[in-house]
């Protein structure tokens, strides 16, 4: 009878699993990372950065301008009349003895034109300009490489976080489940010592806290790990990997790139191109230009075009010189020196300090691999001390007190156990986000 109901109880543990959804690992990885909006935004970034190279790079290609006009002329002695323009005594006295024929001047005009200017050399202000832009594609590449180092790193803490969880609970479980033990034998052996008694109830209070607040925990855990995986909150999931009971060594490199290094190289070539083309303001600029433009006069607008207009057409070379600008060309282009020199700066303090995290992180997760061995063994002589209290107990050799001591040091070690392993898995992935 036993072994059934043993065997029911099983199956209603396996059944809500078998409706869970399992998690790994790497799966919690990818789809915090297909979730991040940090991702999303570095991705926009390399979007912006490609199109503002097609902006710069628009200035190399020929541009075509045109412009429509229409013009009515106003009598300024008689501005509502809707006859052609007057001619004033004074000028009219004047070209009665021109030799030129008179008549009524049109008071409309129309007038198109379109022209066509192709940038030949620049002397660097666009070349220059597309190099920095090209500088800021490849550092949007980089800083998308390092968000992405960083959403797995925090994709990972918050996996093993709700692992740790997990375990915490269970340890509380078996450490209230022992102190409940504990106080069965004490009763079942007959008239129970009451300051025994009374110690062991106490106990099993703050156990039952412990449980308590293990469980909110572990609660809040998943729940903020599915909120960042985009799971729904109300589903749930089992995380199907554990904590390892060993660890392999890392292998010695040394760190020679890091994302954040490449974003502060590429600032720095780019501020400098930037400065190039700056400076590049105070050369000239040659181009080759063409222009046709169309003209048709008339007395109204209905007769503009009933007599042929006149056209003009020219092409050539245009060259800008720039004279005086008041020195904004070589201030702009200073700031944009200091610029790279404050970049360049900052790489420099970045390789000293991530040169460091990294050594910290590979002699971390030595440290505690080395330390890991002798905590197991600290633990397996604190459980047989456990069993032999227990024993004392049960016959009535030692107090619950000394229980107490005992269960608490099981379960510190237990606490310690799953610590030392959550902080060597999160120093490998400290390696691993800041190496190569």
């Amino acid at each position: 009878m036993r072994k059934l109901l043993f065997f029911i109880l099983s199956v209603l543990m396996i059944i809500p699993n078998a409706f869970s959804m399992e998690l790994s690992l790497q799966d919690a990885i990818n789809k915090i990372v297909s979730e991040s909006n940090d991702v999303k935004t570095a991705e926009a970034n390399i979007k912006k950065a490609k199109a503002q190279l097609s902006t710069v790079n628009a200035n190399r290609w020929f541009s075509i301008d045109g412009t429509v006009s229409y013009m009515n002329l106003i009598d300024p002695v008689r501005p509502t009349s809707s006859q052609g323009i007057k001619i004033p005594s004074e000028i009219g006295a004047i070209l009665e003895h021109s030799p030129l024929p008179l008549g009524e001047i049109p008071d409309n005009i129309f007038n198109a034109s379109i022209q066509i200017t192709q940038p030949i050399y620049t002397f660097g202000k666009i070349g220059n300009a597309v190099d920095a832009m090209h500088d800021a594609i490849d550092m949007s590449k980089s800083a998308k490489d390092l968000t992405l180092r960083e959403v797995k790193y925090a994709a990972a803490n918050l996996y093993w976080t709700a692992k740790m969880t997990d375990g915490i609970v269970e340890a509380s479980q078996k450490n209230l489940y022992n102190a409940r033990v504990a106080r069965q034998k004490l009763t079942a052996a007959g008239r129970a010592n009451r300051s025994n008694l009374i110690k062991i109830e106490s106990d099993i209070a703050t156990k039952e806290i412990n449980l308590s607040d293990a469980e909110f925990n572990r609660d809040t855990a998943y729940r903020m790990l599915k909120i960042m995986a985009g799971i729904d909150v109300n589903e749930q999931i089992v995380l199907t990997d554990n904590f390892p009971d060993s660890f392999e060594p890392l292998p010695k490199k040394e760190l020679k790139s890091n994302p954040e290094w490449d974003i502060y190289e590429r600032q720095i070539k780019m501020y400098e191109s930037n400065a190039s083309s700056k400076r590049s303001g105070n050369l000239p600029t040659l181009a080759a230009v063409g222009n046709y433009s169309y003209y048709a006069l008339g007395s109204d607008i209905g007769n503009i075009f009933d007599k042929e207009g006149s056209q003009s057409a020219y092409m050539g070379l245009a060259l800008q010189v720039p004279i005086f600008a008041g020195g904004i060309h070589s201030a702009n282009a200073t700031i944009e020196a200091m610029n790279a020199e404050v970049a360049r700066q900052n790489l420099d303090k970045s390789k000293k300090l991530k040169t460091e995290e990294y050594n910290t992180a590979v002699n971390k997760y030595k440290h505690l691999c080395d330390n890991l061995d002798k905590l197991n063994n600290a633990y397996n002589l604190t459980q047989r001390a456990y069993d032999v209290s227990v024993n004392r107990f049960a016959s009535g050799q030692t107090s619950a007190i000394e229980l107490s001591d005992v269960s608490g040091a099981l379960y510190q070690m237990d606490m310690a156990l799953l610590n030392a392993k959550y902080n060597i898995l999160m120093a490998k992935e400290s390696v691993k986000k800041l190496g190569d």
